[in-house]
């Protein structure tokens, strides 16, 4: 009888073959441009992260009707793996006390080093001269991982980091073993924020299920989590920013992706900045990029679902605060229905006290776009070219004494906007194509008297076109030089590997720092562009922690340099890139 019961059950279990074929194999079995996870690429990941996905991430519109062991059945089909076969006792952990954290103006604190959001660290512990000298010191590997898109901060002698499967580590800075590790339970992808508030020292960080966790910066202990919006396909990828006991938060989605189903009601998600107290996490003020809240339109799609307007411009990167004005600005993403918007594809900017809009700068109107464009009924009519702010404006001094926000977009075309004339366009310059997945993705770098744009360009008619890297002079907006992309060397194989620049680039006093796709890592001499030091992280690593360690693609998440030490993440296995899960650090 137990025999019997035992082959009954095995009959009963679902297939997680049939339902993939069924569920998600027309998208994830499609073209390696496809702007989505390959099945190579998911089969990399652990059940627990995939299940997650499905039930409360990314493809929960996708997964609508399907049973708890459906899902689970899928999971198992894709990776191959167990529910709870990676876990286990915590390895590389730190064998000595800690010493005690101190912060100073040369961490590289939150996303972009200081509150302008210049990622240029004045302070880096090394020179120009140095750079061409440094070595691997250690790879720390992220089980499960195929995708570093969170980047490390670094205070005193820690660096602090997200990963895909939600843990979050304090990691020692000279040897990389673990101090501390915390379950956020979805993953993180922004860069940890660190603030004093309520006499305590604080990790901040949002998770992609729109949650914003508050650690003990010493112990990793919890000291508030809060939910900052209820739309299920709402997420933070930007980092949060702390400034004057506050936390403010940028609060994006991934409802274009939910618009590829036909019977999706698209779309009612808005963009919008929240406040929270910073030693309580309570909420001080709310302020959404959509002015209107949406509305039901007239006439249903093809599917006959009842459509939504106005919806969209996400904030996808990290606010960026101006101290001298006691105002906030952030760039919004497109909209995502026929309803246009004056604020999407913008630059805004916020009273930090009450969050007041006080002003936009459009520069493209009607960018109305889903990734129900091309393949579903959830396409607006007006469809536009999906051309994001996805970069933090950058805040910068000029020698005459008025001031430019340096703004990157996905056009190709950097802006220079003046904040003190309600975003007045001072000067653009085209550096790329631009394109749903080009121009400028993830973020420049500005010095005391230039910009560094690394430019994408994939998704370009069909076709990669790599920009290489450009120097801007920040008054004026002229190009002072341009480095091509270098000849490719794809070590790792040919599919997913091109010379495109999409991650955010820093910069020291004499250098900038880029990463490409294809894997490689390099420095370049902030007067002449020329390349003076190359790592290809594209191959296999040891460890620290004594996890399988693999770089790929460098995309997203941008070079942090603190300490004499240079950190970055390697391995991005979306959009075709290279999938890799390691964080290296570097020294002379």
């Amino acid at each position: 009888m137990a025999l019997l019961t035992v082959f009954a059950a095995r009959a009963a279990a679902p297939d997680g073959e049939s339902l993939y074929k069924q569920r998600c194999a027309t998208c994830h079995d499609g073209q390696p441009q496809a702007r989505m996870p390959s099945h190579q690429e998911l089969a990399a990941r652990t059940p627990e992260s995939i299940y997650r996905a499905m039930f409360e991430g990314a493809m929960m519109p996708q997964s609508a009707g399907l049973a708890t062991e459906e899902g689970r059945a899928i999971a198992r089909f894709l990776t191959g793996k167990e529910f709870g076969a990676s876990a286990g006792a915590l390895a590389g952990k730190c064998a000595t006390a800690p010493s005690p954290l101190h912060m100073s103006d040369a961490d590289w604190n939150g996303w972009g080093y200081d509150r302008e959001n210049t990622r240029y660290q004045p302070k880096p512990g090394l020179t120009a001269a140095d750079v061409p000298n440094l070595k691997l010191k250690w790879a720390f590997a992220f089980e499960g991982d195929t995708v570093r898109a969170a980047q490390p901060a670094v205070v005193g002698n820690r660096v602090f980091t997200g990963s895909a499967s939600g843990a979050v580590y304090s990691l020692d800075a000279a040897t990389g073993c673990t101090w501390w590790k915390y379950d956020a339970g979805a993953m993180v992808r922004n860069a940890i924020s660190i603030g004093q508030a309520g006499g305590k020292s604080i990790a901040y960080f949002g998770d992609v299920r729109s949650t914003v966790h508050a650690l003990d910066l010493a112990t990793g202990q919890l000291l508030w989590k809060v939910k900052v919006e209820d739309h299920p396909a709402a997420r933070i990828t930007g980092s949060p920013a702390f400034y004057g006991g506050r936390l403010y938060v940028p609060v994006s989605s991934i409802e274009e992706a939910s618009a590829m189903l036909p019977t999706y009601e698209c779309c009612k998600f808005r963009g919008s900045i929240v406040a929270l107290d910073g030693a309580t996490g309570k909420q001080i003020w709310k302020s959404f990029s959509v002015v209107d809240p949406p509305r039901p339109l007239a006439g249903k799609n093809a599917a006959g679902a009842q459509l939504w307007g106005p919806a969209g411009a996400a904030i996808w990167s990290a606010p960026t605060i101006d101290v001298k004005k006691k105002v906030l600005y952030v760039g919004t993403g497109n909209s995502y229905t026929n309803v246009s918007t004056p604020t999407s594809d913008a630059i805004l900017a916020f009273d930090l006290e009450t969050g007041s809009l006080l002003w936009s700068s459009q520069v493209l109107a009607k960018d109305n776009f889903t990734m129900g464009c091309g393949r579903g009924a959830n396409c607006p009519e007006d469809r536009g070219p999906d051309h994001d702010f996805g970069t933090s404006p950058i805040l910068r001094d000029l020698p005459d004494g008025k001031r430019v926000l340096v703004c990157g977009q996905k056009s190709g075309i950097v802006w220079g906007l003046d904040p003190d004339h309600r975003g007045k366009v001072l000067w653009q310059t085209r550096v790329g194509q631009g394109s749903a997945l080009g121009g400028i993705e993830w973020g420049p770098t500005a010095d005391l008297e230039n910009a560094y744009v690394a430019v994408s360009d994939l998704l370009n008619r069909g076709e990669i076109r790599p920009g290489g890297l450009h120097a801007l002079k920040l008054s004026t907006g002229e190009k002072i030089w341009t480095t091509p992309p270098p000849e490719l060397h794809c070590t790792a194989g040919a599919k997913g590997c091109n010379s495109a620049q999409s991650a955010a680039i820093s910069s020291i006093p004499g250098v900038v720092f880029s990463g490409s796709v294809d894997g490689h890592f390099r420095a370049f001499l902030a007067k002449t562009g020329e390349i003076v030091w190359d790592f290809n992280t594209a191959r296999d690593f040891e460890t620290v922690n004594g996890v399988a360690g693999k770089g790929g693609s460098l995309d997203s998440a941008g070079p942090v340099i603190a300490g004499g030490m240079v950190f970055t993440n390697s391995g991005y296995g979306m959009w075709a890139g290279l999938p890799g899960n390691v964080l290296l650090a570097f020294s002379k």
